[in-house]
């Protein structure tokens, strides 16, 4: 099982990735937006931790009324230049209330993981060509933000006089 990171550690991915319709394996899997069209019900009904993983062109609001039977919501960021995903994971925790695992995959690495971390994600796939003990130090960057945002809602100036 390759590693992901976490909620701040390094982990095994338990997660599948299933891309076709057709029998589910008997493990964690998160299907790509159209096998969850395609079979619903009967990933619903799958004993074991369900996603759906959504491409830049896949807006959340196609899932927003099944967010909260999901454990796992992936958003695949293709290209470093492509910054729909940050949006999409403010939508799913600010608009669509969704408070399970919200993974980046893709291009994904030590310099857009706090960025990332601050518009909602908790879990991170790591770029398989870079070091994933390296890219964990991103989280911690910085150690102040001066805006609001998903991982802190007042702005610096509000909590510094809190």
């Amino acid at each position: 099982m390759p590693n992901i990171i976490k909620d701040g550690a390094i982990v095994a991915d338990t997660y599948q990735l299933v891309t076709e319709a057709g029998a589910l394996p008997a493990q964690d899997i998160v299907v790509s937006l159209d096998v969850w069209q395609q079979q619903q019900d009967a990933i619903l009904a799958h004993p074991h931790k369900k996603g759906v993983m959504l491409k830049p062109d896949q807006h959340p609001e196609v899932i927003a009324n099944d967010v909260q039977q999901l454990d796992m919501i992936a958003l695949d960021f293709p290209a470093f230049a492509d910054g729909r995903g940050y949006s999409y994971a403010a939508l799913l925790r600010q608009r669509f209330g969704f408070t399970g695992e919200l993974r980046a995959t893709g291009d994904v690495f030590k310099d857009n993981l706090f960025y990332l971390k601050r518009c909602g994600f908790n879990s991170f796939a790591v770029r398989a060509d870079k070091d994933i003990h390296v890219a964990l130090q991103g989280l911690n960057n910085f150690s102040e933000s001066y805006q609001a945002s998903v991982d802190e809602s007042r702005p610096l100036y509000r909590r510094r006089f809190a």
